[in-house]
């Protein structure tokens, strides 16, 4: 207290708070799942190849293979290898042998001539077109793509339809990573009416769980919804004490210090204790984040567009750093302004906008109890807090909205 009047800490900036916020992830344990079950995981160990891929040289055409030392020919054809079925001799001189893509390169040849540079007439066969330069130009050696014990993927990788063709050629059925997070959405309010009824003039649809929900879908995680929940601290911190077996709860109003603003206070009511509250951004300053044990309660604004935009960079990167992710956080890569950006206020700011590839224009609608904008939206342009108006034309940092901003 200064003078009778209670002292108020500044918001948090936002990389400290982010920061803050990361460093309570709970420490999912360990499981091994199967490889094909793995998508969208993260690995928890590095990934080192039990094999050598591929094992021996194989063809990468149609064609014959053959010795270099023979390059003119003619040649007698002695035999076939195919893919699954190689040639069992030796290539001696003068002598090819049929093969297919993908089939092992006889011993003895180091050469595949492309079948449309041959006449073969029965066994006899003799030379047409040009013979390739390099002349193993169309052979892949053994080792190629990777070789036994070599490191493929470091843990924390993302798992993605080419991570899991990969751990299965490098030898995988299984592989390790962080159990699913159980995550509980909760969203408070006495204004809000479950989806789909016709709300009165004082009421509106619940739509930040849902949405919530939706953004935390991509991720491996148990979800639940409890809500609309009522403005009543009794209900609120019941819902609280239900989801106690959650890793993670995300609340989506009330996390302000109105007189109906009961997160804080159901908080207390059930043994969590609030680690840091407000975040010098705009959208989304009344961010607040607790603990109850190992269990991380992020409360979000109730504004549709800040509680978008604080899960965007709070929620998001909480669960992925729980899951294991060696790269939680969204990365921002430049974009040109399409038109004029004015100043910047106080606070950093999140505007919601459209990229085109090249340049981004800034939506004319802000305000953050606004849902077109952010449904119209595919990034979100960041204007520095106190930054100079910008020309058209000038590159701005942007976060992409899809994929959560994980390129």
């Amino acid at each position: 207290m200064a003078g009778g009047r209670r002292v108020r800490t500044p918001p948090l900036p936002l990389a400290e708070a982010q920061a803050r916020l990361l460093a309570l992830a709970p420490k999912l344990p360990v499981e091994h799942r199967v490889v094909g079950e793995c998508l969208g995981f993260y690995l928890a160990e590095p990934l080192h190849a039990r094999r050598t891929q591929p094992a021996a040289p194989l063809s990468a055409m149609d064609g014959y293979a053959l010795r270099s030392a023979d390059l003119r020919g003619p040649w007698r054809v002695t035999g076939e290898s195919a893919a699954g079925h190689p040639f069992g001799g030796t290539v001696g001189a003068g002598e090819a042998v049929r093969i297919s893509t993908g089939a092992i390169v006889p011993a003895g040849a180091d050469m595949v001539l492309l079948q449309e540079d041959a006449a073969r007439d029965g066994c006899d066969m003799r030379l047409t077109g040009e013979p390739p330069m390099p002349r193993a130009r169309h052979i892949r050696p053994a080792g190629m793509d990777f070789t036994a014990e070599a490191a493929l993927l470091a843990a924390g990788a993302r798992i993605g339809a080419a991570q899991i063709a990969l751990a299965i050629a490098a030898g995988y059925s299984h592989l390790p990573v962080r159990r699913r997070l159980k995550l509980t959405v909760i969203d408070s309010g006495d204004e809000l009416v479950l989806p789909g009824l016709l709300p009165d003039q004082h009421q509106l649809p619940a739509s930040n769980g849902p949405m919530l929900c939706a953004m935390a879908a991509a991720l491996p995680v148990e979800l639940r919804h409890l809500g609309p929940i009522p403005d009543k601290l009794e209900a609120l911190a019941a819902a609280l004490e239900s989801a106690g077996d959650a890793d993670v709860i995300v609340t989506s109003g009330g996390a302000s210090v109105g007189d109906h603003d009961l997160v804080r206070p159901a908080l207390a009511a059930v043994g969590a204790s609030i680690d840091f509250w407000r975040v010098g951004i705009k959208p989304g300053k009344p961010l607040l984040v607790a603990r109850r044990g190992d269990q991380v309660i992020l409360g979000l604004p109730g504004n549709p567009a800040s509680a978008f935009v604080t899960a965007f960079l709070f929620l998001l990167p909480l669960l992925r750093t729980a899951l294991g992710a060696s790269m939680p956080l969204p990365r921002a890569i430049p974009a040109r302004l399409a038109g004029p950006l004015g100043k910047g206020g106080s606070r950093m700011e999140f505007l919601r906008g459209v990229w085109d590839g090249v340049s981004v224009s800034l939506d004319p609608l802000q305000d953050s109890g606004a849902l077109s904008p952010l449904a119209r939206a595919n990034a979100l342009i960041v204007r520095e807090a106190g930054a100079q108006e910008k020309a058209t034309g000038t590159d701005v940092p942007v976060y992409l909205l899809e994929n959560g901003g994980i390129a």
